[in-house]
């Protein structure tokens, strides 16, 4: 019996022992999902000059001129740019009531190059800037540029706020309007011009004994319509010499100031207008006969769009008389 059971366990050993050598089960892979790829968090989207400008609500006061100089599509354009832009408190500095006349149809000229002595053309970063003197703008005129205990400055305007990044260029904020240097004054105003023409020695004698020529030499602009010597000429015998007496210089003044109406109005917009308030304050009428132009129905315009550096001359083929 001993004997037996000694056998069945060297038998269940010898079994053991084989399973154990035997080849192990091939473990099944376990499933794990692969990892998904971060999605990259896009860059936002830059607006243009203007949009950004707009959007800031620091430059409501520049928005509005660029769009009364009709350089809103300029500045939206592709560029690049770099503007240095005055902020409202910048504007609201300026002399009383500069920003009212700037903003005026007839002083759009003006308006518009002062906005371009803001813009310099190609993308300046401040790290740029800082390493300049000058840059000239669009305008075509230089501006200064200096570094003073750290601070960088755009002639005397300072600039406040750097590399305000644009999908066209780069904005610069500063605290001052920038004032292109002015021109010397060029020998073609409305009385050089009237001067130089020859056919209007009485106009500009008339004009020199009412004091006026300093007038009409002046930043303006004024639309002058000029009566030539024959039109002078054509008037009742003695009449002129009469006006020219230095008693008489107030009727001579009020006459002059009749031919006269502030803004410059080219003859394209003077044939669309019924009638304009002249600088004494009393009206022209404007009337279109037979494709001719006519003021106070019968004192012909003659020759038209006759520029002047402060605005623009019209020639007439008589004197006109302000109603008593």
């Amino acid at each position: 019996m001993k004997r037996s059971s000694l056998i069945l366990s060297v038998v269940l050993v010898a079994v053991f022992a084989l399973a154990a050598c035997g080849p192990q089960a091939t473990p099944v892979p376990t499933q794990v999902p692969p990892t998904a790829a971060p999605t990259a968090t896009p860059k936002p989207q830059l607006s243009d000059i203007v949009d950004t400008a707009v959007a800031d609500g620091r430059f409501t006061t520049l928005a509005a001129a660029l769009q009364a100089a009709d350089l809103v599509d300029a500045l939206k354009a592709e560029g690049p740019f770099t503007v240095f832009a005055p902020t409202d408190d910048a504007f609201a500095a300026l002399p009383e009531g500069t920003l009212d006349e700037l903003l005026k149809p007839e002083n759009k000229q003006k308006l518009t190059d002062i906005l371009l002595y803001h813009v310099v053309e190609g993308k300046v970063t401040a790290a740029d800037v800082t390493g300049l003197k000058s840059a000239i703008t669009l305008l075509g005129k230089d501006v200064a540029i200096k570094v003073d205990m750290g601070n960088v400055y755009i002639n005397d305007a300072k600039v406040i706020i750097t590399d305000i990044e644009t999908s066209n260029g780069v904005i610069h904020v500063i605290d001052a309007v920038l004032l292109p240097a002015a021109e010397e004054a060029a020998s073609n105003t409305i009385v050089d011009v009237a001067v130089a023409d020859g056919r209007f020695n009485t106009l500009v004698a008339a004009v020199t004994a009412a004091d006026l020529a300093g007038t009409l030499s002046g930043e303006g602009p004024f639309t002058v319509f000029a009566p030539t010597d024959d039109a002078f000429a054509a008037l009742p015998e003695g009449t002129l010499d009469s006006l020219l007496l230095p008693e008489n210089k107030q009727q001579l003044t009020d006459i002059l100031l009749y031919h006269v109406v502030s803004g410059k109005v080219m003859a394209a917009d003077v044939v669309t207008l019924t009638s304009a308030n002249t600088v004494l304050g009393k009206d022209v009428t404007i009337t279109v006969k037979d494709g001719k132009v006519y003021l106070n129905d019968n004192v012909e315009v003659i020759i038209t769009d006759v520029e002047a550096s402060n605005g623009v001359i019209h020639v007439i083929d008589a004197v006109l008389l302000p109603p008593q």
